[in-house]
């Protein structure tokens, strides 16, 4: 299927970059030095995802989608390489271990099951609310238990919302979705598990 082939691109390269960032010194090192590139990426990851979000006219025009595409991939990888790289080694080799184990095991069971979990979209955005002011509480009031809590509950909710996205990507490709969507499936189920990661990874 062409979305997870695409999808597996991108977790490739962004994994990849993840290692690269916890076991290489010198890199770190640089990371540490050059935090504006952090902030720059953050900011072309911000314009781009939105651009792909909001206006058809981009998201639905080959070949810039696929550029947009690169470019969202290629800035997020950059941003939670660094993140990665402020953490424990042994904290991210678990992390990405679990994220790929959460991962298929919640696409095979969309895939599969006869419950309709899209019709909880309502319910995931309201407890994403939820999860935002959670974080502002945990930024203010800081506590170990609760930056564990925030983590796995963030971890759980955006886990529902890959649930969500997989099951939605199905039934488009039921009514044969228009190669011109590919693109933003692969971003919507991509973004999902780059945030389990970080919600696993933890703050620091």
């Amino acid at each position: 299927m062409m979305v997870f082939s695409i999808l597996t691109l991108q977790l490739l390269f962004t994994f990849s970059v993840v290692c690269v960032f916890t076991f290489s010194s010198v890199v770190k090192a640089a990371v540490y030095d050059n935090l504006w590139a952090y902030i720059s990426s953050f900011i072309i990851f911000l314009v781009v995802v939105t651009a792909l979000s909001c206006f058809k006219s981009f998201s639905r025009r080959h070949p810039w989608n696929i550029v947009g595409l690169v470019v969202v991939t290629l800035s997020l990888s950059y941003m939670v390489g660094t993140v990665a790289s402020f953490h424990d080694t042994t904290a991210v080799v678990i992390s990405m271990g679990t994220t790929l184990a959460i991962t298929i095991t919640i696409i095979l069971f969309s895939v599969q099951t006869r419950f309709d979990f899209t019709i909880l979209s309502g319910v995931v955005m309201i407890l994403v609310v939820d999860l935002l002011m959670f974080g502002i509480f945990c930024t203010f009031y800081y506590s170990y238990i609760a930056q564990v809590a925030y983590g796995s509950l963030g971890a759980l909710l955006f886990s529902l919302f890959l649930m969500v996205d997989v099951q939605l990507l199905m039934g488009l490709i039921e009514h044969r979705l228009d190669p011109e969507e590919y693109v933003n499936a692969a971003l919507m189920i991509y973004m999902d598990i780059i945030i389990i990661f970080l919600c696993l990874l933890g703050r620091r």
